[in-house]
């Protein structure tokens, strides 16, 4: 903005000055012209009145040399000329001058001269015997004055360049000073020329409207961080050179990755598994895509979707999913159905062959009794393990399970323990029971179930002459229950599978269960808040914990 207002006042300036030098040229030369011509007049006047009183003679005295005078006959005859042979001029009657004297007494005219080359006043005055006297003098043109003048001129010229040079670059910087002075943040605040008020009163208007604007969007932007930093899922956008533009922290966390060194890294230095690669390859192609990840004992889903923008692909946007519990519990659920159609076909085909023996007549009589109580003992663990899936079922859903109510764990072992009492001596197992009342918040029949699997899986998993005891105690952390034995012992890399649906560390030492107790165990102790510890070495025996919360918890 300084350079154009300095061009402009330069070029108004240089204009000016120009301007100014031809209308002064033209003023004087017009003025001088005029003062030429009233002094022709007067020396036309003077001269021929010397004429008309000394005659001819009068003519070749002293005169002026710088003036031309030509004495014309009426006819035009040239009779007298100071400056050319008068025989060699030709008749003036048509000149300008000479007819207006002629008629007026008194003639003017300008003209370019052929014979001087040179413009030319001329000034004539009519005598007495009616004979024209005429005195012209040579004048130079605007422009040959400016020529012969050229180099002051010019001289002047170059000053006049340079002060308005100087002037212009001043002023410039004066006039653009106070608006590069302007705080755009409070331009009410700013003093500058009047003329500038509405700009200002504009300015202000879109600083207000811009500070909206930039407080809305920082609104929506931090609802939008905080909406992508607390979302379980990863979110990643990337554009069409695979540059992640953005992404949350959960995408570090689910692809194991760490943080780009550099803005606009590619996508592909957070993962660089084929999967990984495909999805990104085809959302950028322009399709969807889905793969899953597999590392160690984690599962991730990685939904790739591609960005249009004015019909082409601009990025994709690619969202991962921890799906390891869904893979998990569908990989759990396939187990339990083969666990379950295992554990129900075994009786079955126990009892369907019996039963063929049987229809077939080829038992004895006195072996019938033998047959029937393999059919009522298989029936019998049938019958647990249907029961032993519902119980896990009602777990799982939550529903259905009875009223809560105030249970006594100590009351709960004594009971349980009695009615192991004959399991306990058929497998030669001392029962003890120690600790005093402990008063828990649950649901009876399930604090009932899970103090029976522990004690249950503590007889039959134990050795001969082994004991069992259980210990009931209120502590810092809440009401506690402990079940120790003498047993087998689980070896420490099935410590953390033992939980699992029918899943047995050693089948050989499998007492017939159903494979269920120690599931219900967890799940009950998951639906009442109790936690269920496991400290086990083989050889050694175990001891399972449950620590339900403090009253009122």
């Amino acid at each position: 903005m300084t350079k154009r207002i300095f061009r402009s006042i330069l070029g108004v300036s240089l204009a000016v000055l120009l301007a100014s030098l031809v209308l002064i040229v033209g003023v004087l030369h017009g003025y001088f012209q005029d003062r030429v011509s009233g002094e022709l007049e007067s020396l036309a006047e003077y001269i021929a009145h010397g004429v008309e009183e000394n005659g001819t003679d009068y003519l070749t005295e002293d005169l002026p040399g710088s003036y031309r005078i030509t004495w014309v006959d009426a006819d035009g005859t040239v009779l007298f000329d100071n400056r050319q042979d008068p025989e060699e001029m030709g008749n003036h009657a048509q000149r300008e001058e000479i007819r207006e004297a002629l008629i007026l007494g008194k003639g003017h005219a300008v003209r370019y001269s052929d014979t001087l080359s040179q413009q030319t006043l001329y000034a004539a005055q009519r005598l007495a015997d009616g004979t024209v006297l005429r005195v012209s003098s040579a004048q130079y043109s605007v422009w040959v004055l400016v020529l012969q003048a050229l180099q002051p001129v010019a001289l002047m010229m170059l000053l006049a360049f340079i002060l308005a040079m100087a002037l212009a670059s001043r002023v410039a910087r004066q006039l653009v000073e106070p608006i590069n002075a302007i705080d755009l943040n409070d331009p009410a605040g700013s003093e500058t020329y009047e003329e500038l008020t509405p700009l200002l009163s504009k300015l202000r208007s879109q600083q207000r409207q811009i500070q909206r604007q930039m407080r809305d969007l920082k609104r929506r932007q931090e609802e939008f961080t905080a909406i992508m930093e607390n979302m379980s899922e990863g979110f990643l956008v990337i554009d069409q050179e695979t540059r992640v533009l953005t992404y949350n922290s959960a995408v570090l966390r689910l692809l194991y990755a760490q943080v780009p060194t550099e803005e606009g890294e590619s996508v592909y230095a957070l993962n660089r598994e084929a999967g990984f690669r495909r999805c990104v390859e085809e959302a950028l192609a322009g399709r969807r895509c889905e793969q899953l990840l597999e590392k160690d004992d984690d599962c991730r889903q990685i939904i790739a979707s591609p960005v249009e923008q004015d019909g082409q692909i601009a990025g994709a946007v690619l969202v991962i999913l921890d799906v390891t519990e869904k893979e998990q519990r569908e990989r759990l659920r396939r187990e339990f159905t083969a666990n379950v159609s295992h554990e129900l076909k075994t009786p079955l085909t126990s009892i369907l062959g019996t039963a063929e023996i049987l229809q077939n007549g080829l038992v004895k009589p006195e072996d019938v009794p033998h047959f029937a109580g393999n059919i009522h003992r298989e029936t019998e663990r049938l019958i647990g393990l249907v029961n032993d899936i519902i119980k896990l079922s009602r777990l799982d859903e939550g529903g259905g399970l009875g009223q809560w109510e105030t249970v006594d764990l100590y009351e709960e072992a004594r009971a349980v323990l009695e009615q192991l009492a004959p399991a306990a001596q058929r497998k030669q197992v001392t029962t003890r029971l120690q600790g005093g009342e402990a008063l828990v918040r649950g649901v009876p029949q399930i604090v009932e179930e899970i103090v029976y699997n522990l004690c249950d899986n503590a007889i039959a998993y134990n050795r001969a002459n082994g004991s069992v005891t259980v210990t009931v105690e209120n502590t810092a952390f809440g009401p506690r229950i402990t079940v120790a034995d003498t047993g087998i012992g689980i070896p420490r890399e099935a410590q953390g599978r033992v939980f699992e649906r029918f899943y047995r560390v050693d089948k050989s030492h499998s007492s017939g269960g159903t494979g269920l107790g120690l599931s219900i165990v967890k799940h009950g102790a998951a639906y009442l808040g109790a936690q269920v510890e496991l400290h086990s070495e083989p050889g050694h025996g175990s001891t399972f914990t449950l620590t339900f919360p403090k009253a009122g918890a």
